[in-house]
């Protein structure tokens, strides 16, 4: 990556925005220029007539919706007198189509007044009772009529009781009660009112419409309604023939918007004195002679651009350029959930789809699982574009296991294992967890150890957590236990080897320790024994994938033996329920264990997730339908 400035005139800066945006390379720097002088904001006539034609070209649109357009298949300079002409066009025609906008709002407005009336005729249908009368205080009584939550029904009920005054149900809907409260009127209720507060009481208001009859009321909101829906429709059709003149200009508008949005996206970059603008930005190296050569091409007037390799100062700047391979993309979006690879750290991605596919297979290895897996995802490949590629290759992996396993929907008999079954031999299933737990792991401290020396941390590659003293002890306490569990001895050298690298990454917390004595001691010892057992629980989690495996083939077993049990009918139904039941849950589950294994024994030993993703200015060329 590079870090790149170009110095151009500020007349000359749509063109410039344009070529940079063809080229897909370049990244703005929205830092200030380290000159001084360079104080200024260019082009801010330009980016204010962009937004308010940009503003007034949607609200347009809204009411007047256009097909998808063509791409842009020109690409051309769009320069301020073409933006502003174009502006003042569309200020007039938002001039006209407001009216429309209006006459709509008082459509909505009038229906909204018709839908609060029936709800309020509903609320009060049940009431039997001549709704004036609860409008209206009596001398002698006083009437409460709304909604109340049902967890406060009966306190409320109680409460109004010990008032004096009586509550009647009329309905329930949903969470609430629709109550009547009738009582006294005086001293009494105002006592009651701290009560109704305390209930969530919500009062109702009986409008002077609901005197009549509901039937009446509903039918004439009910064609008051049906006149609202046929004004909408007539206006909409006036509208859309009113606007039909002016759909081919919009979409030639949107094109001109579209191409006019380079120049503004870069307004946090842009900085300048006088005439004179700046631009600064990240480009792959591989692409600055490109970049320099389409400035050439389209640029008419002078211009200034160099280029230099990023300061150690600047590392967590640079943006790191995404794997662009069809095949890794849904691997790479699970690895985005973690975190963004950092500039000069290694992209996860490659290692994380291998590893991943194999610990999935291993431990849900079933032709027959792994075909519905597979063909499910080609099944949902319109709803899930990005990511349907992942459940096809976890299905042909689980697929592959299957017949390493000689396993069909849980059947071992039809087709003879390439390998075995895991319950024919558990003790070398979980040897095999265990040797792929051991390589996994030294591979991810060995990146680990990589990634800290390429962004310039050599201590931090030796002595950090995870890092060649803590590899070195994984190495020797492994060679010792494997020297114990064959010999019986855990042997000089490996021993010699565990204490002196333990003691090693000891004085190095000690020396980096700022604390009285007596607490380093402490933290040291923690920091020193949570090294064995970190190391120790890692490389055991692993024998998860052996266990995983065992398990899936004992739940077809205890599916089969259930099965067994029932009739032919019966039989039947209980195998494909049964199966149903492991690819849901059992897949699930297995899903979330081999992530839990990629984002805690692998990324938190290599991989930091703290940089940032390339995002290159580009020329939007495909147009949405509005």
């Amino acid at each position: 990556m590079k870090h790149v400035r170009l110095l151009v005139l500020t007349e000359d800066l749509p063109r410039a925005s344009m070529a940079l945006a063809e080229t897909e390379s370049f990244h703005p720097d929205t830092r200030l220029p380290t000159e001084s002088r360079l104080d200024a904001l260019p082009g801010r006539d330009y980016r204010e007539t962009f937004s308010q034609a940009n503003s007034r070209f949607a609200k347009i649109t809204r009411l007047i919706p256009l097909e998808t357009a063509p791409d842009i298949d020109a690409v051309r300079v769009v320069d301020f007198d073409e933006l502003s002409a174009l502006n003042v066009w569309l200020g007039g025609l938002w001039d006209e189509t407001s009216s429309y906008e209006e006459d709509f709002h008082r459509l909505d407005d009038t229906e909204r007044l018709v839908r609060e009336q029936q709800a309020a005729l509903e609320n009060f249908t049940h009431l039997n009772i001549d709704l004036g009368m609860l409008r209206n205080k009596t001398r002698f009584l006083e009437f409460h009529v709304g909604l109340v939550p049902r967890e406060n029904l009966r306190q409320l009920e109680g409460a109004a009781s010990l008032a004096g005054h009586i509550l009647y149900v009329y309905m329930q809907q949903g969470d609430h009660a629709h109550v009547v409260i009738v009582g006294p009127a005086g001293d009494k209720e105002s006592a009651l009112a701290p009560v109704l507060a305390a209930a969530s009481f919500q009062t109702l208001p009986i409008p002077l419409e609901l005197d009549r009859k509901p039937a009446e009321l509903q039918q004439d909101f009910a064609n008051q309604r049906l006149a609202i829906a046929e004004q909408r429709q007539s206006l909409q059709d006036t509208l859309n023939h009113w606007g039909e003149p002016f759909r081919d200009r919009l979409l030639a508008a949107r094109h001109t918007l579209m191409l006019a949005e380079p120049l503004v996206t870069l307004d946090a970059s842009l900085r300048s004195a006088g005439h004179l603008a700046h631009l600064a930005g990240w480009v792959p190296a591989r692409a600055v002679g490109h970049l320099e050569q389409g400035l050439r091409e389209t640029l008419t007037l002078p211009f200034d651009l160099t280029s230099r390799d990023p300061r150690p100062d600047e590392r967590k700047l640079v943006p790191t350029v995404p794997i662009k391979s069809r095949l890794l993309a849904p691997f790479a979006l699970l690895v985005n959930q973690y975190g963004i690879p950092a500039y000069g750290e290694v992209d996860p991605t490659p290692l994380f789809a291998v590893t991943f596919l194999l610990m999935f297979g291993m431990m849900f290895g079933d032709l027959g699982h792994g075909a519905v897996i597979a063909l499910a995802a080609l099944w949902a490949r319109n709803k899930l574009p990005k990511f349907y590629l992942f459940g096809v290759f976890a299905g042909i992996s689980s697929m592959i296991f299957g017949l390493l396993f000689g396993s069909v929907f849980g059947y071992e008999e039809i087709l003879p294992a390439l390998w075995m079954s895991p319950l024919h031999d558990p003790i070398l299933m979980l040897e095999v967890a265990l040797g792929w737990g051991i390589g996994f792991i030294v591979i991810a401290c060995l990146l680990g150890i990589y990634n800290r020396l390429a962004i310039g941390d050599p201590m931090g590659a030796v002595f950090e957590r995870h890092g060649l003293v803590n590899l070195l002890f994984y190495l020797a306490f492994l060679w010792g236990g494997f020297g114990l569990a064959t010999t019986g001895s855990f042997g000089m050298l490996p021993a010699l080897l565990v204490i002196g690298s333990l003691l090693t990454l000891a004085a190095f917390q000690w020396h980096h320790l700022t604390a009285p004595t007596g607490e380093k001691a402490l933290v040291v010892a923690i920091e020193t024994l949570d090294t064995v057992i970190v190391y120790l629980s890692n490389t055991l989690s692993f024998l998860r994938v052996s266990a995983f495996s065992l398990n899936h083939v004992a739940l077809s077993l205890a599916i089969f033996t259930l099965a067994g049990m029932m009739g032919s009918f019966g039989h039947v139904v209980t195998v494909i329920l049964g199966n149903v039941f492991i690819l849901v849950l059992e897949g699930g589950i297995v899903m979330i264990q081999v992530m839990r294994l990629q984002y805690y024994e692998g990324f938190s030993r290599y991989f930091s997730g703290d940089g940032h993703a390339f995002l290159p200015l580009r020329l939007r060329r495909e147009s949405v339908s509005s």
